[in-house]
């Protein structure tokens, strides 16, 4: 039955939306079903393919009012309103501010190379995210919904001499395979991490830790004034 299982798509989706606001604004599970008084048992087993109750989502979008209404209802536009997003405002001085880096070059901005980071790329003042070491545009559409093509994230480097990973939170790898934005998960064994996409439509795979080069938390999106 179409009816039916379009139903069944817009609840997944809803589900899959709420998820990716809560990631993408670095919000924790534990504190958003504190905050909302939304049992966490609703976004589990059977009650995924339930019909989402009109009280949860207004709850969640007066609670949270930077969360795009029509975004969360029907996918269409930005997931966050502009006004809410960080602004960053173009620095003045070269020796100022977050370097943006071009994607091409994202290998030496993981490694604090500083031929890299002297790059003759724009910076960018952003109080909201002082302790970013450089700003990157998300490219291809593998992180969608929580970053389309285009975004401007904010990275702060991981020592590799002491890598330690937040499960499920979204990274930048300089990789074997080259440079991914994807998130992190626990791999099948301890010389392995699951590399995942936002999108389903991409399937997770596999990387080994020896194939890591360098690492950088994502730890926000900004809007460029």
């Amino acid at each position: 039955n179409l009816t039916l299982f379009s139903k069944f798509m817009h609840r997944v989706f809803g589900l899959t939306r709420i998820m990716a606001f809560l990631d993408r604004s670095n919000i924790k599970k534990i504190d958003f079903y504190s905050t909302t008084g939304i049992e966490a048992s609703n976004f589990k087993g059977k009650n995924k393919t339930s019909q989402p109750g009109s009280d949860m989502l207004v709850k969640i979008l007066t609670l949270y009012p930077q969360l795009s209404a029509e975004w969360l209802l029907t996918g269409r536009g930005s997931m966050i309103k502009d006004s809410n997003i960080p602004i960053a405002q173009q620095a003045t001085n070269s020796h100022d501010g977050i370097p943006l880096i071009p994607f091409s070059a994202m290998a030496g901005a993981l490694t604090g190379e500083n031929s890299v980071l002297e790059y003759e790329c724009e910076r960018y003042i952003v109080p909201a995210f002082n302790g970013a070491d450089f700003l990157i545009s998300v490219k291809g559409n593998s992180m969608t919904p929580t970053y389309i093509s285009g975004d401007i994230v904010a990275c702060q480097r991981v020592p590799m001499a002491s890598l330690f990973f937040q499960w499920n939170k979204p990274y930048v790898l300089d990789t074997a395979q080259g440079a991914l934005i994807k998130r992190i998960k626990p791999g099948h064994d301890k010389q392995h991490i699951l590399i995942v996409s936002d999108n389903e439509q991409y399937d997770p795979f596999e990387l080994p830790y020896s194939e890591i080069y360098a690492v950088a938390l994502v730890i926000g999106i900004i809007r460029l004034e």
